[in-house]
């Protein structure tokens, strides 16, 4: 019987859901991370397992640490944590109407929010057997395809989101580097274009991938063995240049 514990930031719908769901089919305890409590639960009634309802709002430094004591005192370990949770808010703005305001905002839940949790867990994953750090990215912050004016990709021109996305990808590889002499794997993974919330109100094509589908290469990664990658960027095809 699989004991690991498993939380996952901005779970209570679309591909962070599934990745609850998936990791609660494969046995584990799951902490469904949620803004909204009453969201949250909603959510978790509709999954099969040991799945756990936290309130947690990245941004929170505070209310991140309570979250992650909360898990601490009930289970007294973590192996697996998924930082889902993310925003998208330039959608309509191209580079040159982007706001520095957009861009905080953006950051706030993107970057900086994915480094609380992370911090935060640190102890905990540092402790597992093996522990396995999973971010939710996006080819939009490749700076490889970033790089080519002609790639699709680089024509989207969203400037908070693709920058944050780029960050994001950095600040993998670094804890991947920094956590490896602890057996602590750190990768990041692209889900596809699915049609979710997130990318409601994109001029651009929503795509057709499930968010079951998007949870697919995010569900690799939290599942992997002591001998699979790290400091790398997976997508449902391979490899993904950073």
């Amino acid at each position: 019987m699989n004991n690991e514990v498993a939380l996952v930031t901005g779970a209570n719908k679309g591909i962070g859901k599934e990745i609850a769901r998936g990791l609660a089919a494969a046995g584990l305890t799951v902490y469904l991370g949620a803004r909204d409590l009453e969201r949250g639960e909603q959510a978790a009634r509709e999954l099969s397992g040991d799945v756990r309802v936290l309130r947690l709002e990245v941004t929170d430094e505070a209310g991140v640490r309570a979250a992650v004591d909360r898990i601490e005192a009930e289970t007294g370990r973590l192996d697996v944590l998924v930082n889902n949770a993310g925003v998208a808010l330039d959608w309509d703005a191209g580079p040159d109407l982007a706001t520095a305001e957009a861009l905080r905002r953006t950051f706030e839940v993107n970057v900086f929010g994915v480094v609380a949790v992370t911090r935060a867990c640190l102890p905990l994953l540092r402790k597992a057997p093996l522990g396995r750090v999973v971010n939710v990215s996006s080819p939009l912050g490749s700076l490889s395809l970033l790089s080519d004016p002609d790639h699709p990709i680089a024509q989207r021109h969203l400037l908070a989101y693709s920058s944050a996305k780029a960050a994001l990808n950095a600040i993998t590889l670094l804890y991947a580097n920094a956590l490896r002499p602890d057996g602590v794997l750190v990768d990041a993974a692209s889900p596809g274009l699915v049609a979710t919330d997130l990318n409601t109100d994109s001029p651009f094509p929503r795509g057709e991938r499930t968010p079951a589908e998007g949870a697919e290469v995010p569900l690799r990664l939290a599942l992997l063995g002591a001998d699979g990658p790290t400091g790398q960027f997976w997508g449902e095809d391979g490899p993904i240049p950073w």
